[in-house]
């Protein structure tokens, strides 16, 4: 019997990569924004990295 594939895997990754792009390009946003101000850009925030399991 062939193994079934992990969906839930498949569509958490989606959304992640989605989540990514989207803050990338708000943040690309602000950059500009402030670059067009002349001001300086701001820090990348910091990636809190997987959630925690109990």
């Amino acid at each position: 019997m062939a193994r079934r594939p992990n969906y839930d895997f498949e569509k958490r990754r989606k959304e992640l990569d989605r989540k990514k792009k989207k803050d990338e390009k708000r943040q690309r946003k602000i950059d500009e924004k402030r670059a067009a101000e002349g001001l300086p850009p701001l820090p990348p925030p910091a990636d809190p990295g997987p959630p925690q399991r109990h």
